[in-house]
Order: C-alpha cells, then sequence, then structure tokens
C-alpha cells in the first residue's frame, strides 16, 4: 500500500473512531436526560454539538443536536438559552415537532404564554400526525410498534382538549407537554426493541 493510500486508510480509521466516539456521547446524553440527570445530559449534548453542530440523531423522529441541547437546557432551568437553542433546532432540516413543543414549554416559562401556547399546540399536533403516519405508512414494519395503545395520542387528545376549553391549567399542561415531549423520543427506543423482539419470534 502505497504512503497516500496509507494516508487516506488512517483519515478513513480515524473518522470512525470520531464518529463512534460522538454516537457513545449522545447515546450517554440520552440516557441522562431519561433518567433525569440533566446537568449530565447538557455536558453530553454540548460536547457533541461542539464537534459536530450537523450531528443528527437518525432513528424516527429525526431530530439534530440542537433539540437535545435545548431540551437539556429547558430541564436545567437555562430558559433564556433554551429559547434561543430551540429557535434554531426548529429551523434545521430535521423534524422539528418536539424542538417547537419545547420552544413553547419554555416561552411559556418565560412569562409569554401567548406565543408559548401556539408552539406548545404546533408541536403536539405535529406529534400526534407523525405517530398516525408511522402506524398508516409503515404498518407492517416499524411503524405497528409505534405508540401502539395510543397514550401518547390519548395524552396530547387530553392536552388539546384542555387548551380547547380555554380554562387552561398551566403547572398541569407544562407537566404533561414535557412528558409528551420526553415519550416520544423514547418511543424509537421502544419501537426497534420490539421490533427485534417480533423478528426472532418469527425465526
Amino acid at each position: 500500500m502505497g504512503s497516500s493510500a496509507l494516508f487516506w486508510f488512517a483519515v478513513f480509521l480515524s473518522a470512525c473512531g470520531a464518529n463512534s466516539q460522538l454516537g457513545n456521547q449522545f447515546s450517554s446524553g440520552r440516557q441522562a436526560l431519561f433518567t433525569g440527570n440533566y446537568e449530565s445530559a447538557l455536558s453530553y449534548f454540548q460536547m457533541v454539538a461542539q464537534e459536530d453542530p450537523n450531528y443528527v440523531y437518525g432513528s424516527e423522529p429525526v431530530q439534530g443536536i440542537w433539540t437535545y441541547v435545548g431540551i437539556a437546557q429547558y430541564f436545567t432551568g437555562n430558559f433564556a438559552q433554551a429559547q434561543q437553542t430551540l429557535e434554531m433546532a426548529v429551523s434545521q432540516p430535521q423534524r422539528a415537532e418536539v424542538a417547537r413543543l419545547y420552544l413553547g414549554l419554555t416561552l411559556a416559562r418565560l412569562n409569554d404564554r401567548q406565543r408559548g401556547l401556539q408552539d406548545i399546540e404546533a408541536g403536539m399536533k405535529g406529534i400526534y400526525d407523525f405517530l398516525d403516519y408511522m402506524n398508516q405508512n409503515f404498518r407492517y414494519g416499524i411503524g405497528q410498534f409505534y405508540d401502539p395503545r395510543r397514550a401518547i395520542r390519548s395524552d396530547i387528545e387530553k392536552a388539546q382538549a384542555m387548551i380547547a376549553s380555554g380554562n387552561i391549567d398551566w403547572p398541569q399542561l407544562l407537566s404533561d407537554g414535557e412528558r409528551i415531549g420526553i415519550e416520544i423520543q423514547q418511543e424509537s427506543d421502544r419501537a426497534q426493541k420490539q421490533q427485534l423482539m417480533d423478528q426472532r419470534d418469527q425465526m
């Protein structure tokens, strides 16, 4: 192998190692987020974003790293930073439902409830429509394992009914929105796991 080929092979191995490290950091961040270790989650996500600002989590719903940074900032109480980050996240080409939901929650926490409510509604509707899309278009594949008992969509329907009534219990809406935002992110993990189990059963 010539020196040029050796150089590019080394570059390739270095890139693979970097990608693997980023993936591990991102996975650690998600695990920390889901277990309520928000400071740790923020640290992991910020490391990933610093190394690769365009990092994307490929499982549906596909989301960029800035969505996760913004969510972690929200849960650590850095609402002003979270607003800036999530506004950037919703402008990215990836799916923006979760980012928009948390942007709405953030605005509500910053006492901009009118604008926050619009984004909360839009985010919840986007998540609801996404789940329907997965169920309908991938019903014989992984889509059947997304929200199979309609638990997430039921929570969204309840929140939407409360908003429509005009009698909004804000602590309840914020709590529901936070839970829905986490649940939809965990749903991809559950769906993939269930699909693998189903495939094994069919062997």
